[in-house]
């Protein structure tokens, strides 16, 4: 049986007392360097790992970053989940995962992130209620909105400029000389695909450009059914904008099975700039969402506001940018 290794050993090693070994690993106290140095020497010699947990009975608090996710059938957030997980565990952070099947943020989802003391919590695809609101500052947890943003919110947020970035596809289409568009929608209860659509419609208006606008939900199955419906109606536009990527891969493909040539007949421009989208099966022209400027910004003011809660919030948004490809 593997015998653990305490910090009662790490002392007496050292030639510390206890409490010098808890003021290293614990406390965050200033200790000697001297100290320090023999402590992690001993520490290191003797394989002792500081059990997180029972820091987290001294400081309230672990070294862990709850992160609440749902849409994980859409291939961004896999890719955001990455780059946070290497961006916190360079601080020391380690991630706690948090699915959740609700649009909304639900009870137990909280409980999990309170009942394991996290020091910040990320939301990236789900909604919050008021008694969640209270919750977390009631707990003085710092909390991040990324990739969604809520007009007046009680909590920061990061995510792309989405107005900005519509409003550059449909000038961008236009120029291509589409003179009629599809614009396939993303869950209309999120900020992302109201501003998108806000912002691409606005432009079209402005340029007389004729449009429609179909309902979806994200999902690759969504777009690729919305796309049989369009063909169906034999009124292929000369263009179509559709709010995520994963969307349009689903519309590439159903094109494709309807022989409608891309980019000859019609264009299609997603946005994310997902992995997938620069596969040469698609070579998707996309708006290249800016992840890791975006993770930056949440990891800055989360580690900001753990060394000292302020409660300070904006709607921080972060430009991206145009990526042209083969169907355009």
């Amino acid at each position: 049986m593997k015998i653990s290794v305490t910090a009662k050993d790490v002392a007496k090693l050292a030639g510390v007392s206890q409490s010098s070994v808890s003021r290293v690993y614990f406390e965050g106290a200033k200790v000697s360097k001297k100290t320090r140095e023999k402590v992690l020497a001993a520490a290191k010699e003797l394989g002792y790992r500081p059990n997180e947990f029972a820091r987290s009975l001294i400081t309230n608090r672990t070294k862990i970053i709850g992160l609440v996710m749902k849409g994980i059938q859409n291939p961004f957030y896999p890719q955001v989940l990455k780059q946070f997980t290497v961006a916190f565990k360079k601080l020391g952070y380690s991630i706690l995962f948090v699915y959740t099947n609700n649009d909304e943020i639900q009870k137990e989802d909280i409980e999990i992130l309170l009942n394991y003391n996290v020091a910040g919590v990320i939301i990236t695809d789900a909604s919050l209620s008021l008694k969640v609101t209270e919750d977390f500052k009631a707990h003085r947890i710092p909390l991040v909105l990324f990739n969604r943003k809520i007009e007046g919110t009680q909590f920061y947020s990061v995510c792309c400029n989405n107005l900005n970035a519509s409003e550059k596809i449909a000038e961008y289409l236009i120029d291509q000389g589409c003179s009629d568009v599809v614009y396939i929608a993303g869950n209309a209860n999120t900020s992302t695909s109201r501003e998108r659509e806000r912002g691409f419609i606005s432009v079209l208006e402005k340029n007389n450009v004729h449009f429609k606008k179909y309902a979806s939900d994200y999902t690759y199955k969504g777009g690729y059914k919305t796309a049989q419906k369009i063909i169906a109606k034999k009124q292929i536009p000369a263009g179509f904008f559709v709010a995520n990527d994963i969307m349009a891969l689903g519309v590439v493909d159903a094109l494709r099975e309807s022989s409608i040539g891309i980019p000859m007949e019609t264009k299609v421009v997603g946005f994310d700039n997902i992995d997938m989208a620069g596969w040469p099966t698609y070579n998707l022209t996309t708006w290249e969402q800016p992840i890791t400027k975006m993770v930056e910004q949440t990891v800055k003011y989360l580690m900001a506001e753990i060394v000292e809660f302020s409660g300070y919030t904006e709607n921080v948004e972060i430009d991206g940018g145009l990526i042209v490809r083969k169907t355009t």
